[in-house]
């Protein structure tokens, strides 16, 4: 998607200086370009830029004054021989203020910003983590969460089951503990004493006995309905990926 862009200069140089910048630069689609501001004023309000590239001292209605009849969604870069603008500027919220002679790494550092304000990246969603670390007896185990096939409860104590142990890890939790430490998407708690991995379900019978590692777990009236929730979207899932 490319910025448009309007250019609003009294100094035909100065227009045609920054009409070759923004020729140069992908990211910009040039909708006009004025040197008259009173004509500028109704362009902008129809074409409704992106990104304004405005210099401030102007006749008729100077650079200040456009700037506070702008549509919303325009933003605003000052062009200006006078640095004493500056601090004006940032009162109508400009995006940016580049001083004459404008140089074109200066252009592009004010076109990135627009670009970010604009056309924000979409949030990085957190990273899970891939381990979690268990207090065994006295000491810390980092455990891959990919190995822990389920969890059962016993009184205060779980015992986590790993595809790589024979035995269990046993440590001091409860079963609520255990199911915020794991990922909502990948476990999933199908008893009052037992949390299993999803993807390491082998089957499910006819009486809703789920066989998991060397367990047989038959999930009680107050779990079904999670469980056959569960069951249909990763259904629906299959089938849409498969189609």
């Amino acid at each position: 998607m490319l910025l448009s862009c309007i250019i609003v200069d009294d100094e035909p140089l100065a227009v045609r200086l920054l009409e070759s910048y923004v020729k140069k630069t992908p990211e910009l689609e040039l909708l006009a370009s004025f040197t008259d501001s009173i004509k500028a004023v109704n362009a902008i309000k129809a074409l409704k830029p992106d990104l304004l590239f405005l210099d401030i001292q102007m006749p008729n209605i100077d650079g200040m004054e456009l700037a506070h009849c702008l549509p919303e969604k325009t933003r605003v870069v000052f062009t200006t021989a006078f640095k004493e603008y500056a601090f004006e500027s940032y009162e109508v919220n400009a995006l940016d203020f580049l001083l004459k002679p404008i140089r074109y790494n200066k252009f592009l550092a004010a076109v990135e910003k627009a670009r970010n304000v604009v056309m924000p990246s979409p949030p990085t969603p957190p990273q899970q983590p891939s381990t979690v670390f268990i207090r065994v007896d006295s000491e810390w185990r980092n455990v891959a969460i990919e190995q822990i096939v389920y969890v059962s409860g016993m009184k205060d104590y779980v015992l986590f089951y790993l595809d790589n142990m024979a035995k269990p890890l046993v440590t001091h939790l409860t079963m609520k503990a255990v199911e915020d430490m794991l990922p909502k998407d990948r476990f999933l708690r199908i008893h009052r004493s037992y949390i299993i991995a999803v993807d390491k379900i082998q089957k499910v019978d006819r009486n809703d006995c789920v066989y998991i590692g060397k367990e047989i777990i038959h999930i009680p009236d107050g779990y079904q309905q999670t469980f056959q929730a569960f069951l249909e979207t990763r259904i629906i899932k299959q089938k849409s990926s498969g189609a």
